[in-house]
C-alpha cells in the first residue's frame, strides 16, 4: 500500500488561515494594519516551510511551528494564527506519531496538553470556556497522536510482513542449496576424519609389526570401533537431530577432539576456551578437525598446537602444525580430495568470519580462522541517542513555552471563576481517559471499565463546576473515548464459546475429557471466567452512556418524564456506539483476513522449502547407502576378521566412494522430479526455514521416540508440526515430541494462533484419520495425541 501524499498539506493550511483572516476581516470591511501583515507573513512563512520539510526532522518542526504560533498569538488580533496553531501543530504532532517511536509520541503530545494549561492558569486563569477549549484542543492533539501511531503501526506491520515473506521466499529457495552444502561439508568432515585415521592407523601397525605386533591388534580394535562410529554418524548426517539440547558443550567437544587424535598417536597441545553453542563454536570445530585431519594426513606425528581464545571483539582459532618428521611415512597423504581448504573458509565465512592458511618459518603449516567474538552484534540501536535527544529537546521546549506568551502576549483583565472549575475537571477526566486508552490492549478488562465509570462522572463534573454550556457535550465528550476503544478493535473475542485454555478436545460433548490411544488423559482446567465478548461489551457501552445522557439532563432539569430522556438518550446512544463497534469489528476481521493470507503465503513457501531441501537429502543419502556406507560395512568385516591390510584397503575404497560421492552431490544441482513427502525426521529442515523466516523455534525429542515410525503417524506428526509452526506469530514456539504407551505426543507451546478454528480443523482432520485426539490450552498450547498402534482410521486410510 502507497504512502498518501500529503506534500500539499502546509500550503493549503496556509489558504485555509489566509481565508479566516485577514479574508474574513476584509469581508467585513476590516483592513488590517501593515504591521499585523507583517508580523503574520513572518509567522506563516516559516511556518509553513517547515511543516513542508517536517519528515525529515519531525520533533524539530513541532518545536518550531508551536513556538512561533504562541509568539505570533500576541501581537495579532484574534484568528490570524488560529488555522496554522491549531491543525497546523497537529500536522507535526501526526508526523512526530508516523515517524517516531511511541515514547517520543507521547512526550511531545503531553507537553503540549501541558503548555495549553500552563498558558491559561498564567495569563486568564481556567474559566468554564478556556477549560472547554482546552479539552477540544488536547482531544485534537491525542487524536493526531493516535492516528499517526495507528498508521506508523500499520506501515510497520506491512512492512515487517513484506519482510518476513521475503525472507521466506529468498529461504525457500536457499535453502536446497545450504542443505547440500551441509551434507557435503558433513560428509567430508566425518568420513575423511574417521576413515583417515583408520588409514594412518592401519600403516603405522603394518610398518612396526615386525617390532611391535601389538600394535596391530590395537589397530584392529580401532577399526572396528571407528566403522560404528562412521555408520553412526553417516546415519546422524541422514536425520540430523532438530535441537542442539543433547549436545555437550563446545570445550568439552574440542577437547574430545583432540584427544582422539592423541589416541591415534598424534602430539597435540591445546589451549581452548569455553565458547557458547551456536555458528561460532560450530565453526570452530569443524575448522579444528579439519586442519588436525589434514596434519595426520601429511604429516604424521608432527607435533601441533590447537589455540581457540574467544575475546570481546574476536575469537581466534589457530592450529599450528611442526615440519613433518624426516622418514615418517605419510600413509594418507594421497587421500586427499581438494576440497579440504574451499571447507574451511566455506565455514569461517558462514560464521562470520576470516580465514587464512600458509605454511611457517620452520616448515610447519598454520591454519588461523578470526571469527566473531563476544560482543558481535551488540551495541546501541543506531539512531537511539539521537532520539532520546530529541525526547528531551521536545519536552523542554514545549513545557517552557508558557514563558513566551507570558512575555509577548498583552496581559488582559478576565473575571475570575470559581475555585474549581467545571474546565479543570473536564481537564482531568480527558486526561485520565487518555491514559485509559493506552492501557488497553495490555488489560482491555480494567479498561473498559474504568471507561464506563469516567463517562458517568462527566456529567457529575458538570454539575460540581456550575457548568451551564451544552447540555449534551460532556457526555458526548465522554461517549468519545469509548468509541475510540471500541472502533479500534481491541483485543477482545468476537463471540462466546469455549475459551483458548479450554482442553476440551475436538468433536467431543462438555465435559468429556481429553482421551488418547493408549490411555492417555487431560485433566480439564478450570476456567478463569466468561470470555469478554464483543456484544457483551457494546450492551455495557450503550447502557452506560444512556445512563450518562439520562443524568446530565435530569440535572439541569427538564418537563420532560424520566423514561422519556432515557428513552430518547438510547436512541441517540445506540447508534452511535454500534457504528464504533461495526468499525472495530470490519477493522478485526480485515486484519484477521491479512494475517490469513500472509500465514496461508508463508506456510506454503515453507512447505515447498522443506520439501525441496528434503529430496535433497534423500537424494543423497541415497547414494550413501551404495557407496561410502557399504565399503564402511566392508572395513569392519575385515577388520573383525583380522586381516588388517584389507580393512585397511577398504578404507581406502569407502574414501575414494565419498570423493565420488561429493562429484555427484556438487553436479547434482537439480532435484528429482517426484519429491517424497517429508517426516519427523525433516523436522530439522522445518526449524531452520522458521528460523531464517523471523521465528524461534525450539524442538525436543525425548529418548522414548522410537526410530522408525509407522508411516501414516509419521506423515502426519510431521505435517501436524508444519501446520502448527507456520501459523504466524512472532513468539518463540517450542515443540516436544514423546512416547508413551504405544501413543505419541506432540506438545506444541508459544503458538496462540493455532487455536484459531480453521487450523484446529486442519489439525483435527489429520488427527481422526488416525483415531487420535486433539486439545488446546492453555492460551498458547496444542497437543496432539497419535496411536502408534495400526488402528481403523488407518486401515482406512490405507
Amino acid at each position: 500500500m502507497k504512502r498518501i501524499d500529503d506534500r500539499p498539506a502546509p500550503v493549503l493550511l496556509l489558504c485555509a488561515q489566509a481565508v479566516v483572516w485577514p479574508g474574513a476581516a476584509l469581508v467585513r470591511g476590516e483592513v488590517p494594519s501593515a504591521y499585523a501583515l507583517l508580523v503574520a507573513v513572518l509567522v506563516a512563512g516559516p511556518v509553513t516551510a517547515v511543516l513542508a520539510l517536517r519528515r525529515s526532522r519531525p520533533v524539530t518542526a513541532l518545536v518550531v511551528v508551536a513556538v512561533a504560533c504562541a509568539l505570533g498569538a500576541g501581537p495579532l488580533p484574534v484568528g490570524a494564527t488560529a488555522v496554522l496553531g491549531t491543525a497546523g501543530v497537529a500536522l507535526a504532532l501526526w508526523t512526530v506519531a508516523t515517524e517516531r517511536d511511541a515514547f517520543t509520541t507521547v512526550v511531545c503530545g503531553v507537553s503540549l496538553a501541558v503548555w495549553q494549561l500552563l498558558y491559561g492558569l498564567t495569563l486568564h486563569r481556567l474559566s468554564d470556556r478556556d477549560g472547554l477549549d482546552l479539552v477540544l484542543t488536547a482531544l485534537l492533539y491525542a487524536a493526531a497522536c493516535g492516528a499517526g501511531m495507528l498508521a506508523r503501526r500499520s506501515r510497520s506491520a506491512r512492512r515487517a510482513s513484506d519482510d518476513l515473506l521475503r525472507r521466506a521466499e529468498s529461504e525457500r529457495r536457499r535453502l536446497p542449496a545450504v542443505e547440500r552444502r551441509r551434507m557435503e561439508r558433513e560428509l567430508h568432515d566425518v568420513s575423511a576424519h574417521h576413515l583417515t585415521a583408520v588409514v594412518v592407523t592401519a600403516g603405522a601397525a603394518l610398518g612396526l609389526r615386525d617390532r611391535r605386533p601389538e600394535l596391530a591388534d590395537e589397530a584392529l580394535r580401532f577399526a572396528v570401533d571407528t566403522g560404528h562410529e562412521v555408520t553412526r554418524a553417516l546415519g546422524t548426517l541422514r536425520a540430523p537431530a532438530p535441537s542442539d539440547s543433547g549436545l555437550p558443550a563446545p570445550e568439552e567437544r574440542l577437547l574430545g577432539l583432540v584427544d582422539g587424535f592423541r589416541r591415534i598417536g598424534q602430539p597435540v597441545d591445546c589451549a581452548i576456551d569455553p565458547l557458547p553453542e551456536g555458528a561460532v563454536a560450530d565453526a570452530a570445530y569443524g575448522i579444528v578437525r579439519e586442519a588436525l585431519t589434514n596434519v595426520a594426513r601429511y604429516a604424521p606425528g608432527a607435533a601441533t598446537t590447537v589455540r581457540c581464545r574467544y575475546g570481546d571483539d574476536r575469537t581466534d582459532v589457530v592450529v599450528t602444525s611442526g615440519a613433518p618428521l624426516p622418514g615418517a611415512p605419510a600413509h594418507a597423504a594421497d587421500l586427499g580430495g581438494g576440497r579440504g581448504q574451499g571447507i574451511l573458509r566455506s565455514r569461517a565465512r558462514e560464521a562470520g568470519g576470516t580465514l587464512t592458511t600458509g605454511p611457517t618459518e620452520d616448515g610447519g603449516w598454520e591454519v588461523r580462522a578470526v571469527l566473531p567474538g563476544r560482543m558481535a552484534g551488540a551495541g546501541d540501536r543506531p539512531g537511539a541517542r539521537g532520539y532520546r535527544a530529541a525526547q528531551v529537546t521536545a519536552a523542554a521546549g514545549l513545557v517552557l513555552q508558557p514563558l513566551l506568551p507570558v512575555l509577548a502576549i498583552r496581559a488582559e483583565e478576565t473575571p475570575t471563576g470559581s475555585d474549581v472549575s467545571a474546565g479543570v475537571l473536564f481537564a482531568l477526566l480527558a486526561a485520565a481517559q487518555a491514559v485509559t486508552l493506552l492501557w488497553l490492549r495490555r488489560a482491555p478488562r480494567v479498561a473498559y471499565g474504568a471507561l464506563g465509570v469516567l463517562a458517568l462522572l462527566w456529567p457529575a463534573a458538570a454539575a460540581t463546576g456550575g457548568y451551564t454550556g451544552p447540555v449534551l457535550l460532556p457526555p458526548a465528550l465522554g461517549a468519545l473515548a469509548t468509541c475510540v476503544a471500541l472502533a479500534s478493535g481491541g483485543p477482545v473475542r468476537a463471540g462466546g464459546g469455549w475459551s483458548r485454555s479450554s482442553p476440551r478436545p475436538l468433536g467431543a460433548p462438555v465435559g468429556q475429557p481429553a482421551q488418547g490411544r493408549g490411555g492417555l488423559r487431560e485433566r480439564p482446567r478450570r476456567r478463569r471466567g466468561r470470555p469478554l465478548t464483543r456484544p457483551v461489551l457494546l450492551a455495557g457501552a450503550i447502557t452506560v452512556h444512556t445512563a450518562a445522557v439520562t443524568t446530565a439532563v435530569l440535572d439541569r432539569g427538564t418537563g420532560a418524564p424520566a423514561w422519556a430522556v432515557a428513552t430518547a438518550a438510547l436512541a441517540g446512544t445506540a447508534p452511535v456506539m454500534c457504528a464504533a463497534h461495526r468499525v472495530g469489528t470490519l477493522r478485526a476481521r480485515r486484519a484477521q483476513a491479512t494475517r490469513a493470507e500472509r500465514d496461508g503465503r508463508l506456510g506454503a513457501l515453507t512447505g515447498e522449502a522443506v520439501r525441496d531441501a528434503w529430496a535433497e537429502r534423500r537424494r543423497i543419502a541415497d547414494g550413501l547407502e551404495t557407496t561410502v556406507l557399504a565399503r564402511t560395512a566392508g572395513m569392519v568385516a575385515e577388520a573383525e576378521a583380522g586381516r588388517l591390510e584389507a580393512a585397511a584397503e577398504r578404507a581406502r575404497e569407502a574414501l575414494a566412494a565419498m570423493r565420488a560421492l561429493l562429484d555427484a552431490v556438487r553436479d547434482g544441482e537439480a532435484g528429482p522430479a517426484l519429491r517424497p513427502q517429508p517426516t519427523l525426521q525433516a523436522l530439522d529442515l522445518l526449524a531452520r526455514q522458521c528460523r531464517a523466516a523471523g521465528r524461534e523455534v525450539e524442538i525436543r525429542l525425548t529418548g522414548r521416540v522410537p526410530g522408525r515410525l509407522p508411516a501414516a503417524v509419521d506423515l502426519a506428526a510431521y505435517h501436524a508440526a508444519e501446520t502448527v509452526l507456520t501459523t504466524g506469530g512472532e513468539q518463540p514456539a517450542t515443540l516436544e515430541l514423546d512416547a508413551s504407551d504405544g501413543t505419541l505426543t506432540l506438545t506444541a507451546t508459544g503458538v496462540p494462533s493455532a487455536a484459531h478454528p480453521a487450523v484446529r480443523e486442519r489439525l483435527a482432520a489429520r488427527v481422526a484419520a488416525l483415531d487420535g485426539a486433539l486439545t488446546t490450552g492453555p492460551a498458547d498450547t496444542i497437543r496432539l495425541l497419535l496411536p502408534l498402534a495400526p488402528g481403523d482410521g488407518e486401515e482406512r486410510e490405507r
